[in-house]
């Protein structure tokens, strides 16, 4: 399970450092193959280990392709989809079209979303003005899928 928020670096090769908790989850899973993409919010990268991509990506593939918003999804998703390894130090590499998409410097932040990562640059982590980033309560409550849900 992957929980928390990790402030990490890139090296100058573009490489960024997997947290040692989880490494070995990555490594037991999946032989520490990963897939990394955009995220179809447009606001950072997703980091699968390979088994979540497997599903993730066949449940992409049952849209309707023919709705335009599925297809810039697939596009967007499937486009910029780069299989990683993690190296002996835990290392992956960020290539430089994902490091671009995501307006990334040296500094990163790596958010566990459970089954996956989402890697975001550390100023549109902390919204460009040292706050955490967080969601608008418009887009909460304006959200049916929401209505009724409570932590």
């Amino acid at each position: 399970m992957f929980l928390g928020s990790s402030y990490l670096n890139l090296d100058a090769k573009g490489r960024v450092a997997i947290p040692t908790k989880y490494r070995d989850a990555i490594k037991g899973d999946n032989e520490g193959d990963l897939v990394l993409t955009a995220d179809h919010g447009g606001e950072c990268l997703a980091l699968y280990p390979l088994s979540k991509w497997m599903e993730t990506q066949a449940s992409i593939r049952k849209l309707p392709n023919m709705n335009k918003g599925v297809r810039n999804l697939m596009r967007t998703v499937f486009g910029y989809a780069t299989e990683v390894k993690m190296d002996g130090q835990g290392r992956i590499m960020v290539s430089e079209p994902l490091r671009d998409f995501g307006k990334f410097d040296k500094k990163v932040v790596l958010v566990g979303q459970v089954d996956k990562f989402e890697l975001w640059s550390e100023d549109a982590w902390l919204g460009g003005s040292g706050d955490r980033v967080s969601i608008a309560e418009d887009s909460i409550q304006n959200d049916d899928s929401l209505k009724n849900f409570s932590i």
